[in-house]
């Protein structure tokens, strides 16, 4: 339960569950240097976090990268304050929070042959849409899962954690209680800018080597037969994967793995014994039977680990909208309760007309594909409905796994099912508009649930150090926003320069877009059939039997956990995708390890430097997509103004290049400060 408090306390008085800035204190919160600021990393880290997404299938928090930039470029004015930097984090991982709902969903269109290429308006639309409903439906349960859960929230925490080694106010006459701007918290500081520097200087350098001067391949790979079956090992060099294994850490990098093991190592020999050795490159002969069969698998997983999710989450969510829903009537009641600084959350009355008024983008947005005003209007209240429900479930979820965690791709997919057959069911099997409606909705929930999930995890941190909530809210909307405007770039850069979708002899480096190519595949399939539903079946079989080792691991109070959701990613992902993550992994465990003799574990060094690594490498990989937009223009610029070779020694310096990188994360990793 909280400690807030309208009186002063003593520091020996305050509990420790109690907020850094008191309700009873007021700082600037919501500036104009501060909604400049986070509108500027909602940007750069939304645009990143949507390589990562495309490259990897996989994204991660950026709360406390944003944290500490905005620490040190807040240093350079004499009024900065941790509410003041709480908010810019807010804003700006709301930034790459709506960038896993855009990459996870909107590819399906091109890839599917619904656009030649994106659409600016309706990709905004559909972002903007979507994260503004993430947030409104967030606000009714701030309280219910914030304040009065026990959940973790763990990137909550520690984003709380990293904001109070910025101090409580520099230069400003506050008399808040709590950390001071001293001179440990000055090196501390230091060393975090420091680390994430490093990061993303040997994260850039890497992929500017690789992708932009051609000085190495950018996986290494091998493969042949055996014993009548095809065999491949292989890794990709990329600095982003290893440094999304460090994040989340052996145990999730591990299942991930082992969901490429069970696709690589045992479905495809399977396969090949059911059906016959293929011809051809034994590595080329892999990647199409798992392309086109073995990764089906994942799809059966995704959906029953999808369903599980949901059915385990139904009580707990219908606890917290009750909870919320009492919170809400007990403070119109009581005057009183709305004297609390820190428990103003945007009036409710707002929030339910704006909610009702983003059915009106939400009808214009499927009008446009379907042409069908009944229809649209249906699917408009279908997903108003859908959203909030799968909404709490995200929220409910970031406070149990974290953002990082959060299986949205999961819930999009169970969306897209529905969807899918819904309109099946009103429109018919031939209909050519039905696929790219049910993307439609399916990208509006995902935008909703991972605005939402991402909005829970910065009240957390907000509740910790004392922010004001409708402040928070408010910077959320323009996270939303921000980088909502910014999406439809960022994927015409990327398509331009790698391709997006399954790798071609003309663009062999195409960012796969795991989960696009799924709700494509998934939405076409269900209106034209096609689909390998044996395998699927199979797939979901499969997650059963994780369910249950999970299950059995739970009950013995295991520290070690088989989220079956991870697992799918893992059967889904290219295998040299699933080993990068968990060298990452690795890395983190032999940290972990070393801390038991006196080293550090996983030190906010290790992790800025990780974060650092993801966010170097996406920018370079967006930036190196701007020649051959510039081509257009002059013939000076194009794909190869900087290759200066064709990788003549394979990925062997990639992998040296990328041990060193490991190896610095490693040594981080084992100081604290």
């Amino acid at each position: 339960m909280s400690n807030d408090s309208t009186t002063p306390e003593s520091p020996s008085s305050r509990s420790t569950t109690s907020p850094v800035v008191l309700a009873s204190v007021r700082l600037p919160e919501l500036t104009i240097k501060g909604v400049i600021l986070g509108i500027l990393l909602a940007i750069v880290l939304g645009g990143a976090n949507a390589y990562l997404g495309l490259f990897a299938g996989m994204t991660v928090s950026a709360s406390i990268p944003a944290a500490v930039v905005s620490m040190a470029m807040l240093r350079g004015f004499r009024n900065s304050n941790i509410l003041e930097n709480n908010l810019v984090q807010t804003a700006a991982s709301a930034g790459e929070s709506l960038a896993a709902g855009v990459i996870f969903t909107i590819p399906a269109l091109v890839l599917m042959g619904h656009w030649d290429s994106f659409d600016y308006w309706q990709v905004t639309a559909v972002a903007t849409v979507g994260g503004i409903v993430g947030v409104l439906f967030s606000i009714p349960l701030r309280r219910a899962l914030v304040v009065e859960e026990q959940l973790r929230f763990p990137e909550g925490v520690a984003t709380a954690e990293v904001l109070k080694t910025g101090g409580v106010a520099r230069g400003a006459d506050a008399t808040a209680e709590g950390l001071t701007d001293d001179g440990a918290n000055e090196a501390t500081q230091r060393n975090s800018i420091r680390a994430l520097g490093l990061g993303a200087l040997g994260g850039a350098a890497m992929k500017f080597s690789e992708a932009g001067m051609g000085l190495w391949a950018g996986t290494l790979t091998v493969g042949g037969r055996t014993l009548g079956a095809i065999w491949v090992l292989g890794i990709n060099l990329s600095p982003a994967l290893i440094g999304v294994g460090y994040i989340v850490g052996l145990n999730i990098a591990t299942v991930v793995f082992a969901g490429g093991v069970i696709a690589w190592v045992f479905g495809i020999p399977i396969y090949i014994w059911q059906t016959g050795m293929p011809t051809g490159d034994a590595v080329s002969a892999a990647y199409g039977i798992w392309s086109t069969q073995i990764r089906y698998l994942g799809v059966g997983a995704m959906v029953v680990g999808g369903l599980w999710a949901l059915v385990n989450l139904i009580g707990p969510v219908r606890r917290g909208i009750t909870s919320g829903i009492a919170a809400y009537r007990a403070a119109r009641s009581d005057p009183g309760a709305r004297a609390i600084r820190t428990e103003y959350d945007a009036p409710m009355n707002y929030v339910l007309i704006a909610t009702a008024l983003c059915v009106v983008p939400m009808f214009g947005v499927y009008q446009l594909v379907l042409q069908q005003a009944g229809i649209s209007a249906l699917l408009a209240v279908v997903m108003l409905f859908a959203g909030f429900f799968f909404a709490a479930i995200a929220g409910y979820m970031a406070g149990l796994v974290g953002s990082s965690n959060n299986p949205i791709s999961g819930v999009t997919i169970a969306t897209l099912l529905f969807a899918s057959f819904m309109l099946l069911w009103l429109l018919g099997p031939d209909n050519p508009v039905g696929p790219p409606a049910a993307v439609f909705v399916g990208a509006m929930v995902a935008c909703a649930a991972a605005i939402s999930g991402d909005t829970m995890q910065d009240l957390k941190a907000g509740h910790l150090v004392g922010a004001t909530p409708w402040r928070q809210q408010v910077m959320e909307l323009v996270g939303v926003v921000s980088a909502a405007f910014v999406m439809m770039p960022v994927l015409y850069l990327l398509q331009a320069r790698y391709g997006i979708g399954p790798p071609t002899e003309a663009q062999p480096d195409s960012l796969t877009a795991p989960q696009a190519t799924l709700m494509g595949s998934v939405a076409t399939g269900v209106f034209e059939g096609g689909l390998p539903w044996t395998m699927i079946i199979i797939g979901g079989m499969v997650a059963a039997l994780i369910i249950v080792l999970d299950k059995m691991l739970e009950a013995r109070k295991a520290s070690f956990r088989t989220p079956v959701l991870a697992v799918a990613v893992g059967i889904y992902l290219p295998l040299e995708l699933t080993a990068a993550i968990f060298v990452g992994g690795l890395v983190w465990w032999a940290a972990e390890r070393s801390s038991a003799t006196g080293g550090g574990g996983q030190s906010l060094r290790g992790l800025l430097l990780a974060s650092g690594m993801i966010t170097g490498e996406a920018l370079i990989g967006i930036g190196l997509a701007l020649p051959i937009v510039l081509s257009n223009w002059s013939p000076a610029f194009g794909a190869e103004m900087f290759r200066v070779a064709s990788a003549p020694l394979g990925g062997w310096p990639g992998f040296l290049g990328l041990s060193a990188l490991a190896y610095a994360m490693y040594r981080a990793s084992l100081s604290r400060r």
